[in-house]
């Protein structure tokens, strides 16, 4: 039985964010744009059916399970 794994690339732009809790600093890490972070980590959170940070305007931070997740995530990596 095959597992499904979220793609590499999602997993990578949301532990940069997680460690910075900063879009713009995790894409000029990963020299992405912002957008492009964004855009990764809202297609990891689709695909595991979870909310991984809470965005208010400008700032950002992991939700509950961001935390958990963004640390087995940075030790994985």
């Amino acid at each position: 039985m095959a597992r499904i794994l979220p793609p590499f690339a999602a997993l990578r732009a949301f532990e940069a964010a997680a460690r910075h809790c900063s879009f713009k600093l995790a894409s000029e890490e990963l020299n992405l744009s912002p957008s492009a972070v964004s855009h990764q980590i809202r297609s990891l959170e689709d695909f595991l059916g979870v909310c991984l940070f809470q965005r208010n305007g400008r700032s950002l931070e992991c939700a509950g399970l961001g935390r958990t997740v963004g640390g087995e995530v940075a030790r994985a990596l």
